[in-house]
């Protein structure tokens, strides 16, 4: 039977087909949706951790009780995890243990491009390439097989392009799960419990083991060589190799679905065949230096950029350079109308609006952090001075607090949200609260994770496989954590809003927490009970622009004070009359539904 499937649905059906009886994630773009179509399994236990390393301790704890087991994450999750990724190198597995790695060659929803084939050879554990849906079913078996052959964790390295885009693949009529019977705990201080004497004699173990992966890749099928013209050899992966099999169509091929260890066999096989030998791979010349090391000539990133994602157009654009003749390039005719820009903005009825509006309006210093209130940082908030990494916002607080830049003059705050908090910000706030801080710290809490499409997270009441839960509770966790001063607001108060950040900011010599609550506007009990519209008072004085809502835009210009009026677009409102709490003239008001 056939199927058109992603590369995440792929691998969820792969995995499942493999006999994983437990996952656990941390939802990251581009890896969700991975758990999302494995928790509609009911003979697997999925589950959202609170960040990437519980998730993967999780796994190896069902790996070492003798159950396959994955744990997913976006590439910067696996910085996170990379800690646990490092002791599992050593204590190996019982049953498999796969850990899914989606990088974001082009960082379309990340803040930065690392590549995360240097985490197999760092931590020296294989990994597993796929290059379109049907091999991110059929690697998964294989990394399994691998993984409990080899006693070893194995990365499988994703990337947007493979996660996201659809191919045909072929799955079986019936069932086709393949049952792994949980095959208990065998208990081995030496092998699970990595002190130092334990860690050095596996030390041995793992250099040994990768002499032995190395040789298994010089024969495995998911390495393979296409011969054709021989003038030229491309070695590549992933989705490179589907652009380089296309723009280079009839030259000689390296197909490696292993991209660590590297089949030195094979490669000085191909490369001893062919004129000459060019790497195309997205990001770092992790093939190409590797491949140089073994003392065999090749080029590749003359040709090639190690920056942004790949497109045909990015390796046509090498293949001219390379001198291999190209198709002229299709001339468009041009288009006389420019589309308008679209930067990202909050949702219409988005809960953070509220609080960036009064950040802004207190000039305020702002430390950032990574969700949806991210956009906070542009116009027409300017809100963020700071965005590193999940739960950073904090670090970064205290930082200045401690230095003594935090003053009445730039007085600055942490932002951070609801799922954030869980992930990271815990142990961040400890930080504040144990070394004496006088952070301000704003929790934004809109009842879900946001950003990457409301996924559950501890503070929801709800697993990932819809069970209810208990619900935890950031007030009672950060008052239990000893902040003596936690103030709750309702985050479509603006004025309240506004009022208890003064308040908070106000405390000088000791932590202070604002907790601003509001569901997001795409849960189901979202309070949405009118719409609104502009009256005849609006003179365009703009104050309504500044909240930054995207049903909100400039009309016809008033004959005073030659501004721009406020128009409502109905379709876009939701009723969360932000903006008619800050207009001064009462321009705006209510429409019954």
């Amino acid at each position: 039977m056939k199927k058109l499937l992603s590369g995440n649905e792929a691998i969820a059906l792969g995995t499942w087909l493999a006999g994983v009886r437990y996952a656990s994630a941390y939802p990251g773009t581009p890896s969700t949706e991975i758990l999302e179509n494995l928790a509609k399994h009911q003979d697997i236990r999925a589950e959202w951790a609170p960040n990437e390393k519980v998730a993967l301790d999780s796994a190896a704890g069902a790996c070492y009780a003798g159950a396959r087991a994955l744990a997913s994450m976006k590439h910067v999750g696996l910085n996170v995890a990379s800690e646990s990724l490092f002791y599992l190198a050593y204590t190996g597995v019982n049953g498999g243990l796969v850990i899914i790695s989606a990088d974001d060659p082009g960082a379309w929803s990340s803040q930065n491009e690392q590549d995360n084939r240097n985490y197999a050879r760092f931590a020296k554990v294989p990994c597993i390439e796929p290059a379109d849906s049907q091999e991110c079913i059929d690697y998964m078996a294989i990394a399994y097989d691998l993984s409990e052959q080899f006693d070893t964790p194995v990365i499988f390295r994703t990337t947007t392009r493979i996660s996201h885009s659809k191919s045909v693949v072929n799955v079986e009529d019936g069932n086709g799960r393949v049952e792994h019977p949980i095959k208990g705990f065998t208990p081995d201080p030496t092998k699970y419990a990595m002190i130092p004497a334990h860690s050095r004699r596996r030390h041995p173990v793992v250099e040994e083991r990768t002499k032995k992966l190395s040789e298994w890749a010089n024969t495995a099928s998911i390495n393979r060589i296409e011969w054709g013209n021989k003038k030229i050899g491309f070695v590549t992966a992933s989705v490179a190799y589907q652009y380089a099999r296309e723009v280079f169509e009839g030259y000689s091929f390296l197909k490696l679905g292993m991209s660590w260890p590297l089949p030195e066999k094979l490669i000085r096989e191909f490369a001893s065949q062919v004129e000459k030998l060019v790497i195309v791979e997205e990001l770092d010349p992790f093939f190409e230096n590797e491949i140089k090391a073994m003392g065999i000539p090749c080029v590749g990133k003359e040709y090639f950029p190690m920056v942004n994602e790949f497109s045909l157009a990015v390796v046509r654009d090498g293949a001219r350079k390379l001198g291999v003749p190209q198709p002229e390039p299709v001339v468009v005719p041009a288009v006389t109308m420019t589309p308008p820009a679209r930067p990202p903005a909050l949702c219409p009825g988005c809960p953070h609006r509220s609080t960036f509006y009064a950040l802004r309006k207190l000039r305020l210093r702002v430390a950032g952090d990574i969700g949806c209130y991210s956009i906070g940082v542009l116009p027409p908030f300017n809100a963020m001075d700071t965005i590193g990494c999940m739960g950073a916002s904090l670090g970064v607080a205290q930082g200045i607090d401690a230095v003594g830049v935090n003053n009445e003059k730039t007085p600055w705050v942490a932002v951070i949200g609801d799922s954030t908090f869980f992930h990271a910000g815990m142990p961040a706030l400890a930080n504040i609260i144990y070394n004496k801080g006088a952070s301000t710290v704003l929790i934004l809490d809109n009842d879900i994770t946001g950003m990457t499409g409301q996924q559950e997270n501890p503070g929801t009441g709800t697993t990932l496989q819809g069970l209810q839960t208990k619900k935890i509770d950031i007030e009672a966790v950060v008052r239990g954590m000893g902040v003596d001063d936690v103030f709750v607001v309702p985050s479509f108060d603006e004025h309240a809003v506004e009022k208890t950040i003064k308040q908070a900011i106000a405390i000088k010599d000791r932590p202070s927490v604002v907790i601003s609550r509001g569901p997001c506007v795409f849960l189901p009990d979202y309070p949405q009970k009118f719409t609104y519209d502009v009256n005849e008072k609006c003179n365009g004085c703009s104050m309504c622009f500044r909240v930054g809502c995207p049903a909100i835009f400039k009309g016809e210009i008033d004959t005073t004070t030659k501004q721009p009026k406020a128009l409502i677009d109905p379709l876009l409102c939701v009723g969360c009359d932000i903006c008619a709490q800050v207009c001064p003239h009462n321009a705006i008001s209510k429409v019954n539904n």
